[in-house]
């Protein structure tokens, strides 16, 4: 069985974070690890706050892995703190990890900013440079490219800008109000749009920790950065389309709706 690591932060309501990416994997049909970067209390509506990891105990949980289990590929979520980044990027640097796929969290569905502006600099550094692929939404894209985006043109320039300066492939997330959830890849100095339809469902609570773990899944599996990105697409369609409701703000999707047999 092929194996995934998510080294990410905890998300006490179930929709995102390590609950959302061990979910994905699962349903991705992997066997999926995690290293917690921090705890967070936090709900459909918002984060209360953020209690992270000691460095040395990061590393340990990272070792531990790598040293039993190697993941087949790693996905990298919210990581809140400069020093935690660095020991992210040492650990999979020394272990020669494959398959990295980041998410670059830095604000939540919710508006919530989850990483702070020494943190950003941190990433930027020493973490993209790892990285197979980036999957930013057009929020953190403008951070990362340092320039607005406004139209399809705009995100084909912010992936082209990400793509040459880190030297990785970028999965540019067009939801947030750009396009009809038309999602732009940028890879090999080529451009691929993923064309997806806008599903009217305002629960979207760990859309992007979803997607990026399930682009890891399916390159654990052995499948072409494309055809991973396509898999994943579909699969966050499907938690979507079955219409979970549940929670008082932007509500989780259901992982498990592809879920059939005698224990479920």
């Amino acid at each position: 069985m092929k194996t995934a690591l998510t080294i990410a932060g905890s998300d006490c309501s179930g929709g995102a974070g390590i609950q959302a990416d061990l979910k994905t994997m699962t349903m991705n049909g992997v066997y999926g690890m995690s290293a917690i970067t921090a705890l967070t209390a936090q709900n459909t509506t918002g984060v209360s706050g953020i209690f992270e990891v000691t460095l040395e105990f990061l590393e340990q949980q990272i070792d531990m892995i790598f040293e039993d289990i190697r993941p087949d590929a790693v996905k990298i979520g919210m990581v809140s703190s400069s020093a935690l980044i660095r020991v992210i990027a040492d650990r999979l640097g020394k272990y020669k990890a494959e398959n990295i796929v980041v998410d670059p969290v830095m604000v939540a569905t919710s508006g919530s900013a989850l990483m702070e502006t020494e943190a950003v600099t941190t990433l930027k550094a020493e973490l993209l440079p790892l990285a197979n692929v980036i999957t930013p939404n057009i929020p953190e894209a403008e951070i990362l490219a340092q320039m607005k985006i406004h139209s399809e043109e705009d995100m084909t320039e912010a992936a082209r800008r990400l793509y040459e300066h880190y030297s990785c492939a970028v999965l540019l997330k067009g939801g947030h109000s750009v396009n009809d959830a038309n999602d732009l890849l940028y890879a090999d100095g080529g451009v691929k749009w993923f064309y997806g339809k806008r599903i009217p469902n305002p629960n979207t609570h760990g859309t992007g920790c979803t997607l990026s773990s399930a682009i890891a899944s399916n390159l654990a599996k052995g499948y072409s950065l494309e055809d991973s990105v396509k898999r994943a697409k579909d699969y966050i369609s499907g938690a979507l389309e079955a219409m979970l409701d549940l929670g008082k703000g932007s509500g989780p999707m259901n992982h498990a709706f592809a879920l059939s047999g005698e224990f479920a």
